[in-house]
């Protein structure tokens, strides 16, 4: 029989997009940080976006670091950022990716690269632990009319993520639009419920990229075994 070797495109990709993500926004943060200059802050709880930088009050990208210097820390993020994006985007196919990654995303964390990506680094490191091995777990959770039904969501349902991340972003630094129709104070809920919706996205979008490289999979057995016969 032919020999059919295991390569999980879909779930490669869900890890590189949400490693890239993670990345982009350390950068972002570590932009804003730089902007506050050679100053010291009051704690390892920070403001990344400092009150002259702030386009509306909740606009403050609260991270977390361990150097006690704004420009510092900032060149930091931004650095260990653009590492993150890098390994997501060219080198999640390599030995160890996984937990190379893991740790980029960790040292991210700690010099200012912010908060909101801690679930997301996590996911894109299990997942990408994933891209050269037999979804039989899942195999056995998604069986037969889930499976397809999931299947079918992908790559919308990753794409739809993306673009929510894009605006929830957006509504963070500038608080548009929103703040066009809302108070600050509704409009700083309404992001922290588009939070929530992201998460299911993030779930969905593992959950649909395994159903298709399983549905994948398959097809390449039974390629495989038609072509032996």
């Amino acid at each position: 029989m032919t020999q059919v070797t295991q390569s999980n495109r879909a779930t490669k990709l869900i890890a590189s997009t949400f490693g890239v993500l993670v990345g982009l926004a350390g950068i972002n943060h570590g932009v804003f940080e730089m902007l506050q200059g050679n100053t010291v802050p009051d704690g390892v709880m920070i403001a990344a976006i400092g009150p002259a930088q702030r386009f509306w009050e909740y606009g403050m990208e609260t991270a977390l670091t361990l150097i006690p210097n704004f420009l510092v820390t900032g060149i930091l993020s931004v650095v260990v950022g653009i590492l993150v994006v890098i390994w997501a985007g060219w080198f999640l196919h390599k030995r160890y990716a996984a937990g190379v990654l893991l740790l980029l995303s960790i040292a991210l964390f700690l010099v200012g690269g912010g908060f909101a990506p801690i679930f997301m680094m996590l996911l894109a490191s299990l997942t990408a632990s994933r891209i050269h091995r037999p979804l039989k777990l899942w195999r056995t959770l998604l069986s037969g009319v889930v499976r397809r039904f999931f299947a079918k969501l992908w790559p919308g349902v990753l794409v739809v993520f993306v673009v929510v991340f894009v605006i929830s972003v957006v509504i963070a630094i500038f608080g548009w639009p929103l703040m066009v129709f809302l108070d600050a104070e509704t409009a700083f809920k309404l992001l922290n419920t588009i939070a929530y919706g992201m998460l299911v996205l993030m779930l969905l979008s593992v959950i649909a990229g395994f159903a298709s490289d399983i549905h994948a999979a398959d097809k390449q057995i039974k390629k495989g075994w038609s072509d032996d016969h």
